[in-house]
Protein backbone atom coordinates (compact mmCIF):
# COMPACT_ATOMS: atom_id res chain seq x y z
CA UNK A 1 0.00 0.00 0.00
CA UNK A 2 1.48 3.50 -1.13
CA UNK A 3 1.49 6.09 1.44
CA UNK A 4 2.90 9.76 2.00
CA UNK A 5 2.86 11.68 5.11
CA UNK A 6 0.72 14.43 4.77
CA UNK A 7 0.83 17.82 7.15
CA UNK A 8 -2.56 15.91 8.99
CA UNK A 9 0.01 13.72 10.11
CA UNK A 10 1.19 16.18 11.77
CA UNK A 11 -1.40 17.42 14.24
CA UNK A 12 -0.02 16.85 17.29
CA UNK A 13 2.24 20.03 17.69
CA UNK A 14 5.29 18.34 18.81
CA UNK A 15 7.20 15.32 17.63
CA UNK A 16 6.54 13.29 20.57
CA UNK A 17 3.19 13.38 19.84
CA UNK A 18 2.95 13.09 16.02
CA UNK A 19 4.62 9.35 16.59
CA UNK A 20 2.62 8.96 19.29
CA UNK A 21 -0.23 9.35 16.94
CA UNK A 22 1.20 7.14 13.76
CA UNK A 23 -1.78 4.43 14.85
CA UNK A 24 -4.58 5.40 13.23
CA UNK A 25 -8.02 4.78 15.02
CA UNK A 26 -6.00 2.87 17.98
CA UNK A 27 -8.88 2.10 19.92
CA UNK A 28 -10.89 0.84 17.19
CA UNK A 29 -9.63 -2.39 16.76
CA UNK A 30 -11.49 -3.11 13.51
CA UNK A 31 -10.53 -0.42 11.79
CA UNK A 32 -6.69 0.39 13.84
CA UNK A 33 -3.42 0.62 11.29
CA UNK A 34 -0.21 1.06 12.36
CA UNK A 35 1.76 3.31 9.85
CA UNK A 36 5.38 2.01 11.54
CA UNK A 37 4.19 -1.77 10.92
CA UNK A 38 6.52 -1.03 7.80
CA UNK A 39 9.41 0.02 7.98
CA UNK A 40 9.95 1.92 5.24
CA UNK A 41 7.45 4.33 6.48
CA UNK A 42 9.25 4.79 9.62
CA UNK A 43 12.20 6.24 7.39
CA UNK A 44 9.84 8.55 5.24
CA UNK A 45 8.43 9.33 8.69
CA UNK A 46 11.75 10.85 10.15
CA UNK A 47 12.28 12.62 6.59
CA UNK A 48 8.45 14.03 6.18
CA UNK A 49 8.98 15.31 10.40
CA UNK A 50 11.92 17.15 9.60
CA UNK A 51 9.40 19.56 7.47
CA UNK A 52 6.73 19.43 9.12
CA UNK A 53 6.51 18.16 12.96
CA UNK A 54 5.67 21.19 15.51
CA UNK A 55 9.06 21.12 17.34
CA UNK A 56 11.30 19.74 14.44
CA UNK A 57 10.37 22.89 11.71
CA UNK A 58 13.54 24.15 10.78
CA UNK A 59 15.69 21.85 12.81
CA UNK A 60 17.92 20.00 11.68
CA UNK A 61 17.01 16.69 9.51
CA UNK A 62 16.17 13.71 11.12
CA UNK A 63 18.16 10.35 10.54
CA UNK A 64 15.62 7.49 9.83
CA UNK A 65 15.83 4.69 13.35
CA UNK A 66 18.18 1.95 12.35
CA UNK A 67 16.65 -1.50 12.14
CA UNK A 68 17.63 -2.74 15.77
CA UNK A 69 16.45 0.71 17.47
CA UNK A 70 12.76 0.27 15.64
CA UNK A 71 11.88 -2.19 18.54
CA UNK A 72 12.94 0.92 21.06
CA UNK A 73 11.32 3.53 18.62
CA UNK A 74 7.77 2.00 19.21
CA UNK A 75 8.45 1.15 22.76
CA UNK A 76 8.91 4.81 23.10
CA UNK A 77 5.38 5.83 21.09
CA UNK A 78 3.61 3.49 23.26
CA UNK A 79 5.07 4.71 26.81
CA UNK A 80 4.16 8.17 25.39
CA UNK A 81 0.90 7.36 24.78
CA UNK A 82 0.27 5.57 27.60
CA UNK A 83 1.21 8.57 29.43
CA UNK A 84 0.04 11.50 27.96
CA UNK A 85 -3.60 9.51 27.31
CA UNK A 86 -4.17 9.25 31.28
CA UNK A 87 -2.18 12.37 31.91
CA UNK A 88 -5.32 14.50 29.83
CA UNK A 89 -7.68 13.26 32.17
CA UNK A 90 -5.60 14.47 35.44
CA UNK A 91 -4.18 11.40 36.67
CA UNK A 92 -0.49 11.86 37.60
CA UNK A 93 0.35 7.75 37.00
CA UNK A 94 4.08 7.24 38.76
CA UNK A 95 3.87 3.97 36.79
CA UNK A 96 3.40 5.34 33.52
CA UNK A 97 5.70 8.05 34.16
CA UNK A 98 8.75 6.28 35.29
CA UNK A 99 8.05 3.61 32.51
CA UNK A 100 8.39 6.80 29.71
CA UNK A 101 10.96 8.34 31.12
CA UNK A 102 13.00 4.81 31.37
CA UNK A 103 12.05 3.99 27.88
CA UNK A 104 13.16 7.69 26.94
CA UNK A 105 16.67 7.37 28.47
CA UNK A 106 17.09 3.93 26.63
CA UNK A 107 16.35 6.03 23.36
CA UNK A 108 19.01 7.93 24.05
CA UNK A 109 21.13 5.85 25.45
CA UNK A 110 20.97 3.54 22.56
CA UNK A 111 20.69 6.68 19.50
CA UNK A 112 23.39 6.15 16.98
CA UNK A 113 22.85 9.64 16.24
CA UNK A 114 22.16 12.97 18.44
CA UNK A 115 19.27 13.83 15.41
CA UNK A 116 18.01 9.93 15.29
CA UNK A 117 14.39 9.49 15.15
CA UNK A 118 14.33 7.94 18.44
CA UNK A 119 16.33 10.88 20.18
CA UNK A 120 14.80 13.49 18.89
CA UNK A 121 11.30 11.77 19.84
CA UNK A 122 12.54 10.80 23.64
CA UNK A 123 14.12 14.83 23.96
CA UNK A 124 10.79 16.19 22.33
CA UNK A 125 8.44 13.82 25.45
CA UNK A 126 10.79 14.51 28.30
CA UNK A 127 10.15 18.47 27.35
CA UNK A 128 6.30 17.96 27.23
CA UNK A 129 6.83 16.09 30.78
CA UNK A 130 8.83 19.58 32.32
CA UNK A 131 7.03 21.96 29.81
CA UNK A 132 3.88 23.85 30.34
CA UNK A 133 2.38 22.42 27.46
CA UNK A 134 1.56 19.40 28.86
CA UNK A 135 -1.46 21.19 30.31
CA UNK A 136 -2.60 21.74 26.86
CA UNK A 137 -2.48 18.64 25.84
CA UNK A 138 -5.79 17.21 24.17
CA UNK A 139 -6.94 13.86 22.98
CA UNK A 140 -9.23 14.57 19.59
CA UNK A 141 -12.61 14.23 19.41
CA UNK A 142 -13.09 12.31 15.92
CA UNK A 143 -9.71 10.33 15.93
CA UNK A 144 -8.42 9.79 19.27
CA UNK A 145 -4.93 11.44 18.56
CA UNK A 146 -3.21 13.35 21.07
CA UNK A 147 -2.61 17.28 20.12
CA UNK A 148 -1.19 20.41 21.81
CA UNK A 149 -4.12 23.00 21.97
CA UNK A 150 -2.09 25.86 21.50
CA UNK A 151 -5.11 28.10 20.51
CA UNK A 152 -6.10 31.51 22.80
CA UNK A 153 -8.91 30.27 24.59
CA UNK A 154 -7.66 26.82 25.16
CA UNK A 155 -11.05 25.28 23.71
CA UNK A 156 -9.39 23.29 20.92
CA UNK A 157 -11.89 19.77 20.26
CA UNK A 158 -9.91 18.19 16.98
CA UNK A 159 -6.30 17.76 16.16
CA UNK A 160 -7.14 19.22 12.70
CA UNK A 161 -10.26 21.52 12.30
CA UNK A 162 -9.51 20.56 8.12
CA UNK A 163 -9.87 17.15 8.70
CA UNK A 164 -11.17 16.19 11.89
CA UNK A 165 -13.28 19.46 12.39
CA UNK A 166 -15.03 19.06 9.36
CA UNK A 167 -15.59 15.34 9.79
CA UNK A 168 -17.61 15.76 12.72
CA UNK A 169 -19.57 18.83 11.39
CA UNK A 170 -20.63 16.62 8.62
CA UNK A 171 -21.45 13.84 10.35
CA UNK A 172 -24.04 15.91 12.90
CA UNK A 173 -25.56 17.42 9.58
CA UNK A 174 -25.96 14.01 7.96
CA UNK A 175 -27.60 12.36 11.41
CA UNK A 176 -29.66 15.92 11.92
CA UNK A 177 -31.28 15.66 8.41
CA UNK A 178 -31.67 11.98 8.39
CA UNK A 179 -34.02 12.66 11.58
CA UNK A 180 -35.92 15.27 9.99
CA UNK A 181 -37.12 13.26 6.96
CA UNK A 182 -37.82 10.39 8.97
Amino acid sequence: MDFSWTPHRFSGGTLALDVANSVILRFSPEKSLDRFAVPKQIDSFAAAASALSGDQKHGAELVPTKARNRPLLLSLREATDSYFRVAVSGIDDRLLLAQLLETAAAALRHAPHDQSLEAATARSALQLIAGTERQRIRICGNCGWLFIDRSKNRSRVWCDMAVCGNRQKAARHYHRTKEETA
